[in-house]
């Protein structure tokens, strides 16, 4: 069952692997384990039922369905999408240039090195309240600076 992850499955191969051994019991060669030869037989049971599954899977698939597989969104981005995002990271950054350094040196290590407040305050030396209202006055003087530059 650990292979297959189904309990009838694990069944059928354990009934198919001793019926196929009860019938080859006179090909078992005796210089070799008797569970050996076991387990290899139930590998190629296991086989076997994978390939009869594969095949059955696209024997029954319509080419309606085949249709629906293949047209599969793919989430990534295009290259166009790709561009619009390059720029409006550039325009992003020069927005934010346009802060006085104190709040740069906040947005930077919060958004683009992505530290926690804590981790805020000891590289800048101050207490988190702070860092937090550093981080707040930022985020309005940028929205501020955003709004007006897209007017």
């Amino acid at each position: 069952m650990k292979n297959t992850g189904n309990e009838n499955d694990a069944e059928d191969i354990t009934i198919r692997t001793f019926a196929k051994a009860f019938t080859k019991i006179h090909s078992f060669n005796e210089e070799y384990q008797f569970n050996t030869w076991l387990i290899a037989i139930s590998k190629n049971v296991y086989q076997d039922l994978l390939r009869k599954r594969k095949s059955s899977i696209e024997l029954k698939s319509t080419e309606e369905e085949k249709e629906k597989m293949y047209g599969i969104i793919d989430d990534a981005p295009s290259p166009e999408d790709k561009i619009i995002t390059e720029q409006n990271l550039a325009k992003l950054l020069r927005d934010i240039k346009k802060l006085k350094s104190k709040y740069q040196e906040v947005i930077h290590l919060r958004f683009f090195q992505e530290l926690s407040y804590k981790e805020i305050a000891e590289q800048i030396n101050e207490p988190v309240t702070n860092v937090k209202v550093k981080l707040l006055r930022a985020k309005k003087l940028l929205a501020e600076i955003i709004k007006d530059s897209d007017s």
